[in-house]
């Protein structure tokens, strides 16, 4: 009798209206549940058309919300086999190890560093934007001596600015951008990699803005480190990030002389992780699975399409953008033809607008994002990205006639 006293009290409990059990819980508790949380949540739908990160495609939104494994189930360990071919193939490179930081491509950068820099390391960094600028600070922190190789933004580097510096600083390590997003130039790489090797230097790139939208070949072009993001022309979410290491810098990493600052971004446990050692994988770290899952699609899109067609895509929507803001009066801001990055294109604010006006426009009116300067091109540029699945005709036409709008009806300054 009185267990069936006690189970009718609990289906009662159970069965009390929501708001009725709060209001009892909030006698013990200082702080009642958010309001905010008890309402649906509520995503609009946007053309992300900024500098990333990217729309998702529908098939890589499956990936994402596939139910959850083991992050040592076989079945991931093989998804995350695909994934290094992926980022071979994407990379172009023989790499073993090649892998995917759990983390956004910002990581994949201090990753880099903080395996490849001890304390007293002479680094040499290539500044001609934010991601230069962001370079130099966390080489700095690691205690690396840093030193800069300036040019002003919307302008890339030479072979002889690079010898220059390597002549005179003696690096152990430079950092160039490959596709400098905060600016929309394009970093030309050819020779590069042969010029640091001569001077015992290792080349570091960041291809976050420019990996599957601009060619590049880790391996031809003597590339030793290099790392890109999930969020751009791959279209997946933010939050796994591909990096590979030539046989000379997985070298200097294993000889370290101290261990890096990160445990979780150490290369020798990653790599281990991620099958690159030879040896039984073992846990490090309990990865974002949903996260390689979407990796994975967005890997496997770029391999059917063909890197080639990729960069051409790329190339004819970037160049039917750049006249249609050339025939809407604006001005382009990186003057070379050669030197724009085809997946985020700059264009200089118009004379009296307000560029915050701009954006806001465009996301309010017709539900299109693009974006203002970062770093150094604040309040100079509006940024317009065309990457992987947005890369099409129909949003380059979409964003030209916002901006017309925009341009209609915006408020200009007449001083």
């Amino acid at each position: 009798m009185h267990c069936a006293a006690v189970l009718l009290a609990s289906r009662a409990a159970s069965a009390a209206p929501l708001r009725t059990r709060h209001a009892m819980a909030s006698n013990l508790l200082h702080i009642l549940p958010p309001q905010r949380l008890l309402r649906p949540l509520a995503v609009p739908e946007r053309l992300l058309l900024g500098p990333g990160p990217s729309n998702v495609p529908p098939r890589i939104l499956a990936a994402g919300g596939r139910q959850l494994l083991g992050h040592m189930h076989p079945e991931v360990l093989q998804v995350m086999d695909d994934i290094k071919v992926g980022i071979q193939y994407a990379f172009q490179t023989q790499n073993q190890l090649t892998l995917a930081i759990s983390g956004t491509g910002h990581c994949a950068m201090e990753a880099a560093f903080l395996n490849l820099i001890e304390h007293g390391d002479t680094v040499l960094v290539a500044v001609n934007g934010i991601w230069g600028q962001r370079a130099a600070d966390i080489a700095r922190r690691l205690g690396a001596s840093v030193h800069e190789l300036l040019k002003p933004p919307g302008e890339y580097f030479s072979p002889w600015d690079i010898e220059e510096g390597l002549v005179q600083h003696k690096p152990s390590l430079l950092f160039i951008t490959h596709g400098e997003s905060s600016t929309g130039v394009l970093q030309p790489l050819e020779g590069l990699g042969k010029l640091c090797h001569r001077h015992d230097c290792l080349l570091l790139v960041d291809a976050v803005a420019s990996l599957g939208g601009a060619p590049i070949f880790m391996d031809q072009q003597e590339i030793d480190i290099l790392y890109s993001g999930s969020q751009k022309v791959l279209n997946a979410p933010p939050g796994s990030a591909p990096i590979s290491f030539s046989e000379q810098a997985r070298e200097k990493v294993l000889r370290r002389k101290t261990n890096p600052p990160s445990f979780y971004l150490d290369m020798r446990w990653l790599a281990n992780y991620w099958g690159c050692d030879g040896e039984p994988r073992r846990y490090h770290h309990t990865a974002p699975i949903n996260s390689f899952f979407s990796l994975r699609e967005g890997l496997a899109m770029l391999a059917e399409l063909g890197l080639e067609n990729s960069w051409e895509n790329h190339r004819v929507s970037c160049a039917q953008l750049c006249q249609g803001l050339c025939d809407l009066g604006l001005e382009l801001f990186v003057k070379e033809e050669k030197a724009r990055l085809p997946t985020i294109t700059t264009v200089r604010v118009p004379e009296g607008y307000d560029w915050k006006e701009i954006t806001a426009f465009l996301m309010d009116n017709h539900a299109i994002e693009i974006s203002g300067g970062l770093g150094p091109s604040v309040g100079k540029v509006l940024r317009i990205g065309l990457m992987g699945c947005n890369s099409t005709s129909r949003n380059v036409d979409r964003v030209l006639h916002a901006l017309r709008d925009a341009l209609r009806c915006c408020r200009r300054s007449r001083l």
